[in-house]
């Protein structure tokens, strides 16, 4: 239990200390934007690159490990839609913005840092495989999805469109890119190049951290914290335990390994959740209520996930 709270306590200390930095204005409000820029487009890029240049590629992109990931969050997309749909009455456009609030994970943010934590540099090359891949498809799908049902939906096309543009124009995955070309290629960063993107990689972590704490004071708890609780329960506990049934019973991974994509899975609600739901003007309430329940929630569920997982 003791090395469990020494994986998780220093990261939600951390949030909760640039929580706390906008809350008593020691740290403006307004310069919260920028660092989530930052570590998006800048550091994370950094990091990703140097990780994907000397990774090995046949670790890395475990099928096993990845399509039991994805596949849950379809799932939970499609469960957390219906649930919209059905049980809170919500119209069709709505339902997709609260399903895709259960779906899309802070693999940067809180993943990183927390997978780093527990399982070192073994578990990631997994990880940034699957972080690679997941806003290109999760928000691609997701624009499908939307544009499919709702009544003021524009062409397929366009959606896919909008997915294709917002995947290469995506600073990750651009960072992705040239390092796996750069493996490819046999390429090794030395001098200046490695100096300058070890310098902006190792900045990661405490500045994502800070920052996420720092923006959770833009979002409230509304009247529509029903629909957000039970998008927290699909993201945090139902999805982790979707990929573990699919990797394990079903395609017998290694628990050892397995463990990867579970515990990623089990990380709260991305900000790409709340981008998503003010790009359609859906259910941008929900959203803003599930990042803050899920970021909050998950102090404990990520403690229960570590101590079952091992």
């Amino acid at each position: 239990m003791l090395s469990v709270l020494n994986v998780v306590a220093p990261v939600f200390v951390l949030i909760g200390i640039g929580y706390l930095a906008v809350r008593i204005r020691l740290y403006p409000a307004q310069g919260v934007p920028g660092l989530i820029v930052y570590v998006n487009s800048f550091a994370t890029p950094c990091l990703l690159f140097r990780a994907m240049i000397d990774v090995d590629l046949g670790a890395a992109f475990n099928l096993a490990v990845i399509g039991p990931f994805y596949l849950g969050a379809f799932v939970i997309l499609a469960l957390g839609s219906f649930l919209a749909l059905g049980l809170f009455k919500g119209r069709p456009g709505e339902a997709v913005a609260v399903g895709f609030a259960g779906t899309f994970t802070n693999t940067v943010l809180v993943g990183i840092p927390i997978m780093h934590r527990a399982y070192g540099d073994e578990a990631m090359p997994v990880v940034y495989s699957i972080v690679g891949l997941h806003a290109p498809i999760l928000l691609t799908v997701g624009m499908f999805v939307m544009e499919l049902v709702r009544r003021d939906g524009g062409k397929i096309s366009g959606a896919l469109w909008q997915g294709f543009r917002k995947s290469i124009t995506n600073p990750i995955l651009i960072g992705i890119a040239l390092g796996l070309g750069g493996n490819f290629l046999g390429l090794e960063l030395t001098g200046v190049a490695d100096d300058v993107t070890l310098l902006l990689a190792s900045t990661v972590m405490p500045v994502a951290l800070f920052g996420l704490g720092a923006a959770l004071n833009e979002y409230r708890l509304a009247d529509t914290w029903g629909q957000a609780l039970v998008m927290t329960v699909l993201k945090l506990i139902a999805h982790p335990l979707i990929a573990w049934v699919l990797m394990v019973p079903v395609l017998g991974v290694d628990p050892a390994v397995a463990r990867y994509g579970v515990l990623l899975a089990a990380m709260p609600a991305g900000i790409n959740v709340y981008i998503f739901a003010t790009y359609y003007n859906r259910a941008v309430d929900v959203a803003a209520n599930t990042i803050l329940l899920t970021t909050t929630l998950s102090v404990l569920t990520i403690t229960g996930w570590l101590l079952v997982l091992g």
